[in-house]
């Protein structure tokens, strides 16, 4: 897997996140197609939650710094980077593709950050929790039965502070958020069809209020 995650991806910086590097595919087919694997390979993008949301944390630091922070389902790990270089005392990037673990340590690597792994499932209700200060979610709301686990996920939480990034995704949630900051941030042509795409970082509020209309 690590030589499949190099031979497949480029190192590239990020125009939105210019003290970042990701190991980043350019198309979506082949580098699927070469994986063998039914899911897409998101580890290999920089989404637009994603992207959105490791650049609040970094214009936020102090939501951090010093803290336990946990990155749900991490993809690239380009979040957990981002709470990394924000001085969090410790970042957790979960995931459960052996491609994106083997991207996670590639990534952060390149970024010079510690970053640790927890390869089990935490959208399970069996699983035992892990126990942080900080959640964070770039782009988990692109299905109905992952956005629907992970709100489940997010309502068992009683106690971490939980910020999710998402662009207008069609299952992302219509309460219990409130929105608390929004960019316009560049994206993969190849698997978005839009240069740019409008996100806005929520932060969890254990609140039925709706949340207002995009702009």
């Amino acid at each position: 897997m690590h030589s499949f995650v190099l031979d497949h991806t480029k190192l590239t910086t990020l125009t939105f996140l210019s003290a970042i590097k990701l190991h980043l595919a350019e198309e979506v087919i082949p580098i699927w197609e070469d994986s063998e694997r039914d899911a897409p390979p998101f580890w290999a993008f920089a989404w637009a939650g994603g992207q959105a949301l490791a650049r609040y944390v970094m214009d936020h630091p102090e939501l951090v710094r010093g803290r336990r922070v946990l990155d749900l389902a991490s993809g690239s790990g380009l979040v957990a980077i981002a709470a990394a270089l924000s001085d969090a005392a410790l970042v957790i990037a979960n995931e459960i593709d052996g491609y994106a673990i083997e991207a996670i340590h590639l990534n952060a690597a390149a970024n010079n950050v510690a970053v640790g792994v927890h390869d089990g499932n935490l959208l399970f209700p069996a699983i035992a929790p892990i126990d942080v200060d900080v959640i964070l979610a770039g782009d988990v709301f692109y299905s109905r039965d992952m956005s629907e686990q992970v709100l489940a996920f997010l309502a068992r939480e009683r106690t971490a502070d939980i910020y999710v990034g998402d662009p207008g995704r069609a299952y992302a949630p219509k309460t219990g958020f409130e929105a608390v900051a929004e960019y316009d941030v560049p994206v993969n042509e190849d698997v978005e069809s839009t240069p740019t795409k409008h996100t806005r970082i929520l932060r969890f509020s254990h609140s039925p209020r709706p949340l207002p209309r995009r702009s």
